[in-house]
């Protein structure tokens, strides 16, 4: 009798669930996303195998660091106008002491390439509204400063004469810009809103055709009552980026739909080319629908601090194996990593971000091969670490960061996979033991490594009729 009431209680709930279902009904959307997801096209894919990238936050609030007028303010140093309050003629003047002689783009295009990036996102315009590029439509930008030179020029050549795609990070919100609104509250402010639309296309149009080899933009600042109201603009402006520039990547911070919904549109549907809305975290837990959308997570060095700060002691200093393994966990559920860093007034680097970049480098030159093209291996996550999966492959890397003390590591297959053989990325001629314990079930045993540099076992897998080779594996 219980058993027939449980059924019939199942029945009911299955069928009540099919019913809300049905009778949900989506909002109409009419400047939501425009583009079929995941885009497959060689552009996005490329994006998706990169992996790796390096984020450069650099402008004029590089050269007071997090200071002014003798305090120092812990918050992120591009915020420093806001939080010192700071008036805008004092704040704008800083242009004019904006001569990074150090700068050479030759060199961090090779400290980047040397770190393993495959692509470099760079703030051409902040919320200070600085240009680092000789902008047509103002003359709060390089060429007003004592450099002069076209410093944003000289970077994508550098940066693309090593191989590494560049994207441009660009601001909506703009301080200086005397037609920027938080909230449209009068005619006047629609009609000088309008006025800072029409200059923000006019600099975005500008970027994609003097830099033509731009890859994609990274938009910030969009988080205001003033542009959530601007679903229709966003929406067309970014129509015309990607008819200017076929193939261009553009984040999920750039709109709002009608309705003002960020991110996702008012029917949950991601808008923009993969989701931006990782910034400073990872995915809270192990959600596999995180897979199912391009993503990516920016990162800082220490706790929160993107710009040049003069202070580093108040906050948190990650480590290279905290950042290596973000990047690995990213790489591990379909996700890029971009790490940050905020170059000094003179255009120099910090010697702890210069330490950080070569020792990520020198991991990446080993272990490279299980980052670059790789994603989610659909396996059940384990405690040693990662698993990554080259794409259309038979591999499987395990990313080990945490070595238990029996040596024993676990792995837990889907359903008709067998291990082949198993090896160290290390060592690819020296097969490691593997042990069935029970179905879709393995130990991979080995001795204990020294050191504590995280390492990678690869794994051959094989179908469940190839006995053969199976039974060769575990003997």
């Amino acid at each position: 009798m219980k058993k027939y009431l449980l059924l019939s209680l199942i029945v009911i709930i299955t069928t009540t669930n099919q019913t809300l279902a049905q009778n949900k009904k989506e909002i109409d959307v009419k400047y939501g996303q425009f583009t079929q997801l995941p885009r497959q096209d060689n552009d996005m894919k490329k994006w998706r195998e990169n992996r790796f990238g390096q984020f450069i936050h650099w402008g004029l609030y590089a050269i007071p660091g997090g200071v002014w007028e003798g305090k120092t303010y812990p918050g992120a140093a591009e915020w420093l106008k806001s939080f010192a309050k700071i008036n805008q003629q004092s704040w704008d003047s800083l242009q004019y002491q904006f001569n990074p002689k150090k700068f050479n783009p030759t060199e961090w295009a090779k400290m980047a390439k040397n770190m393993g990036v495959k692509y470099v996102t760079i703030t051409t315009k902040h919320h200070e509204g600085f240009c680092l590029w000789p902008s047509k439509f103002t003359d709060f930008d390089i060429e007003a400063t004592p450099y002069k030179k076209d410093l944003l020029g000289e970077f994508v050549e550098a940066y693309n004469k090593e191989g590494i795609d560049v994207n441009f990070y660009y601001s909506v919100l703009d301080w200086h810009h005397p037609d920027w609104r938080y909230k449209i509250d009068s005619e006047e402010d629609k009609i000088a809103f309008q006025r800072l639309l029409k200059y923000t296309e006019n600099q975005l149009l500008e970027l994609i055709e003097r830099y033509p080899s731009v890859k994609g933009f990274w938009f910030d600042g969009t988080w205001d009552q003033s542009w959530k109201d601007n679903g229709e603009f966003s929406y067309n402006l970014e129509k015309k980026m990607k008819a200017l520039s076929p193939g261009l990547i553009v984040n999920s911070r750039m709109r709002a739909d009608e309705y003002g919904s960020r991110h996702f549109d008012s029917n949950g549907v991601l808008m923009g080319d993969y989701e931006s809305g990782y910034e400073r975290r990872l995915p809270a837990s192990w959600d596999i629908k995180v897979t199912e959308n391009d993503w990516e997570c920016c990162m800082t060095i220490p706790y929160n601090q993107w710009g040049y700060h003069k202070d580093w002691s108040i906050s948190h200093i990650k480590s290279t194996y905290e950042l290596l393994e973000m990047l690995v966990q990213c790489t591990s559920q379909n996700g890029n990593f971009l790490l940050n860093f905020g170059p000094k007034g003179d255009g120099s680097f910090r010697k702890e971000e210069a330490k950080i970049s070569k020792e990520i480098g020198s991991w990446i030159k080993a272990n490279g091969a299980a980052i670059y093209g790789c994603e989610y291996a659909g396996l059940e996550k384990q405690s040693w670490g990662y698993y990554t999966k080259p794409k259309g492959s038979n591999i499987i890397n395990m990313v080990i960061f945490n070595e238990p003390i029996s040596g024993e590591y676990r792995v837990k297959l889907k359903k008709g996979q067998l291990i082949k053989n198993a090896y160290s990325l290390s060592k690819k001629n020296k097969s490691i033991k593997v042990v069935e314990v029970a179905k879709q079930e393995y130990l991979i045993k080995i001795k204990k490594t020294k050191g504590d540099e995280p390492f990678v076992i690869v794994l051959e897998l094989e179908k469940k009729d190839s006995k053969k080779l199976h039974q060769k594996a575990l003997t």
